[in-house]
């Protein structure tokens, strides 16, 4: 029988990386995808080999539905199925609201956002039992921004996250009877170049005194969540909201 076949988008780094590698270590052959930098993409597909698993990277701008479209095309040319996708892929920058220009909004809304719908459409087209498929789950990646709103930060990802949480809501409810699970794990901080790239390379250490645990959370920690809600083991879960946020 066939491995069970994981898409991770936006994963040659940080927390799309460490799922891509424990979904290895539990079984999985794993696409992922990057958006520029093939390098550390291609050093997570090695990884992945090591772990005598099968692996595909692909280039993807998820914010431009013909590379999610060529995507998903190269994933059934390559594996001809599909069992679980992990929405990840994301931007953001810090920066008042007010100094937001339009271009940056729609950026981050078709990344974030957009990207994310349409690749759970073309998942749930391979998943769905009425098409002929074996069912699935679908692990969305928001953030505990969607419940604070993230001021004199950014408002905007904030939102892009709150449309997410929803998304997950009422996604779940429509699927569900075809076989697809659908979930999103909310991280709060987290310890990855994320924050550097945003704007702000020393986030972290101004955030952690304020999480009650007194730390950031590590990306095995949350790629952790993703693997036990894409398992058996959450069969019952649908439509959930997931905070790992060291009690923030």
């Amino acid at each position: 029988m066939a491995n069970p076949v994981m898409l991770i988008t936006g994963a040659s780094s940080g927390i799309g990386a460490a799922t891509a590698i424990l979904a290895a270590e539990r079984g999985y052959d794993v696409v992922i995808t990057y958006l520029s930098n093939r390098e550390p993409a291609e050093a997570v597909v090695q990884k992945i080999i090591a772990l005598e698993r099968r692996a595909l990277c692909v280039q993807a701008d998820v914010g431009i539905e013909t590379d999610i479209v060529n995507l998903f095309a190269q994933l059934d040319n390559h594996f001809g199925r599909l069992d679980v996708l992990v929405n990840n892929a994301a931007i953001l920058r810090q920066k008042l609201f007010r100094d937001i220009q339009v271009a940056e909004l729609e950026k981050v809304f078709a990344v974030n956002v957009i990207g994310s719908f349409i690749c759970a459409r073309e998942a749930i087209k391979r998943m769905s039992k009425n098409n002929g498929g074996d069912g699935g789950s679908i692990v969305n990646i928001s953030s505990i921004a969607a419940r604070f709103g993230s001021p004199f930060e950014y408002i905007d990802y904030a939102a892009s996250k709150g449309a997410i949480d929803t998304f997950t809501m009422g996604l779940a409810k429509e699927v569900v009877a075809e076989g697809i699970r659908v979930n999103c794990v909310r991280p709060g901080i987290i310890n990855t170049d994320l924050h550097a790239k945003g704007g702000e390379a020393g986030r972290i250490a101004r955030i952690a005194p304020t999480i009650p645990m007194q730390r950031a959370g590590e990306v095995d920690e949350i790629a952790k969540t993703v693997l036990w809600l894409a398992s058996d083991e959450a069969s019952y879960i649908t439509g959930s909201l997931v905070d790992v946020s060291g009690g923030r």
